[in-house]
């Protein structure tokens, strides 16, 4: 595969998600990187998002709610979803890949990774009630 030519705009997007800790949407990214770059197209943050997530430089976090969301920590984590108001939230916990033994236990191929999503109601949201 050839070298990856180098753009500020995709730098940019990198740049922006390592800044967040909230999971922004496409559009979330798309609005914030339009104040640095007017002209740029909401196709073209779709796949620079894209591209650094299949080259594993972000993460892309489906939540089930129609948006994609990204995530600028590779590093891996656990997430918590609120199914009251839909917040995205890094888990801080101890390790739970011992789950890959346990989801390999039956299994006749090669586990290499997992990805683990958490429900319920955020801290805010109980609060509230």
């Amino acid at each position: 595969m050839a070298a990856l030519k180098y753009s500020r705009q995709r730098e940019s997007i990198k740049e922006f998600l390592a800044t967040r800790y909230d999971h922004p949407t496409a559009d979330v990214v798309y609005e914030n990187i339009r104040k640095v770059y007017p002209n740029i197209s909401l196709g073209t943050v779709y796949r620079n998002l894209g591209l650094l997530a299949s080259l594993g430089e972000i993460q892309k976090v489906t939540t089930g709610d129609g948006a994609d969301h990204f995530d600028g920590n590779v590093m891996p984590h656990n997430h918590f979803i609120c199914k009251s108001c839909g917040k995205l939230i890094d888990l801080d916990m101890d390790s739970i890949d011992y789950i890959q033994k346990v989801a390999g236990k039956n299994f006749d191929g090669h586990i290499e990774g997992h990805s683990t999503l958490f429900y319920g109601t955020c801290g805010d949201c109980t609060n509230k009630s």
